[in-house]
């Protein structure tokens, strides 16, 4: 099973821009998706984006146009660059690769920790 590793949390002011960065230990497209989620306290986790291996991208809408999920082959990483950031985006941040279609399968990460100040 692949295992991940998120990073590139951090506190920023509103308006500001974090990258966030999930390295996958095997081939990241053994399970075909993977996608970013966050959850925020007291909330349910939320999906951001996905990034499926033979369809393109898709995001959440409340974060259609500032965030942007990539995935380098090569380094076996997938990408979440975050900007125009607002507080309402703060949580922690979780990547998941899975088949897609199928969560309940999904490999998580640990998690990386975003703040946002007013």
């Amino acid at each position: 099973q692949v295992q991940l590793m998120e990073s590139g949390g951090g506190s920023v002011q509103t308006g500001g821009s974090l990258r966030l960065s999930c390295a996958a230990a095997e081939t990241g497209f053994s399970a075909n998706c993977m996608a970013w989620f966050r959850q925020a306290p007291g909330k349910e986790r939320e999906w951001v984006a996905t990034f499926p291996r033979n369809r393109g991208p898709t995001v959440a809408d409340s974060v259609r146009g500032r965030f942007t999920i990539s995935y380098d082959v090569a380094k076996n990483t997938l990408f979440l660059q975050m900007n125009s950031l607002k507080p309402e985006d703060s949580g922690v941040y979780y990547c998941a690769s899975f088949p897609c279609g199928n969560l309940e399968a999904a490999a998580w990460g640990q998690g990386t920790q975003v703040a946002v100040s007013a």
